[in-house]
């Protein structure tokens, strides 16, 4: 069970996320199930806005499990890149449509274990694609912004994504777990970054991250020991 003051810090947190962050959605530009798929593997420790530079191209050579299965794979690479890890990510984005195509049909499966079987997909990408493509809610979506934010606001005590993934689940409710998602990512991008304090116009928030605290106390000894 989640700790008293997991579910107080999150229920001001979940106030503030609906205010600031009503429609929050995936920055990710997709049409179809299969191209989310492939836009998730390739945003793994990169931008999605230079994740959208490149599939905005790529997607048009290959919009589909079929085009994508029989690219040259040397070509291939030369079309991903400048992604992160662009030469692993081009045989997992190859080798996942080869799967799709040959075993689902060329449709995207609609089961976590099945997702996960697929090269470069774990929990938080199977996540973002069931969510968005299919609106399956299977579990919370947790990425470097949500742990970073996560354990700040004392939502949970791990490092560990799969830890953290189950003490979200337990928090939030079913219903929210696509919102949530999408909303405290948001959040980590916009306001709780991992450089520096970002939320001074926000007191109602600021009081309860660890971060800003330890940052204000700092601040304090700071000017004590100038004066």
């Amino acid at each position: 069970m989640p700790s008293k003051k997991a579910v107080k810090n999150y229920g001001v947190l979940q106030k503030f996320l609906n205010s600031e962050f009503p429609n929050a959605t995936t920055a990710l530009i997709y049409k179809t199930p299969f191209q989310l798929l492939i836009a998730t593997i390739l945003s793994a420790q990169c931008t999605d806005v230079l994740v959208n530079k490149v599939t905005l191209k790529l997607f048009r050579k290959y919009p589909n499990s079929k085009k994508l299965s029989t690219a040259n794979i040397e070509q291939l690479k030369k079309d991903v890149y400048p992604i992160t890890f662009y030469n692993n990510k081009t045989k997992s984005i190859k080798s996942t449509a080869e799967i799709i195509l040959k075993e689902y049909n060329g449709e995207v499966p609609k089961t976590i274990n099945e997702l996960i079987r697929l090269p470069g997909v774990a929990r938080k990408t199977a996540n973002v694609v069931l969510g968005h493509a299919y609106n399956i809610r299977s579990g919370v979506v947790v990425d470097t912004h949500v742990l970073r934010v996560s354990k700040r606001f004392g939502l949970t005590s791990s490092a560990d994504p799969k830890v953290v993934e189950q003490d979200l689940m337990k928090l939030v409710a079913k219903k929210d777990w696509i919102k949530f998602s999408d909303q405290i990512i948001l959040f980590g991008r916009k306001i709780c970054s991992a450089r520096g304090d970002k939320c001074n116009d926000y007191p109602a928030i600021r009081k309860l991250c660890s971060e800003a605290i330890k940052l204000t106390k700092n601040k304090t000894v700071l000017k004590r020991k100038t004066k």
